[in-house]
């Protein structure tokens, strides 16, 4: 296994949890999360984002229902490619057309 039992290799699961290293990060993130997603529940992903968010990166959540861990609706996946390019563009101060906004920098999107 990647990690090990849990509880018994619980100090690997604590060392290895992003949650933990938020100090570390020092660059923007963006977080694309299925609402339905069993191996990274959303909370997870919210946790992050308010970590950083309080942290004062740029970073955004897009949440997707109906989805999983990866992205199996083609809609979805579209959106999400989609939003990571308007994320690239806002921390990179790049001038792109935009049809749809995806991604708001600093908030919390669902679709």
């Amino acid at each position: 296994t990647l990690i090990g039992p849990y509880p018994q290799e619980k100090a690997k699961y604590d060392q290895r949890s992003p949650i933990n290293a938020v100090d570390a990060i020092r660059c923007p993130v963006a977080f694309f999360q299925g609402m339905e997603d069993k191996i990274v529940p959303p909370n997870q992903a919210e946790m992050m984002f308010d970590a950083l968010k309080a942290k004062g990166l740029p970073t955004a959540l897009v949440l997707f229902d109906g989805e999983q861990h990866g992205f199996r609706q083609a809609a979805n996946i579209q959106r999400s490619l989609d939003g990571e390019h308007q994320f690239f563009a806002k921390v990179f101060g790049w001038d792109v057309p935009v049809e749809k906004e995806i991604v708001v920098m600093g908030q919390t999107a669902r679709y």
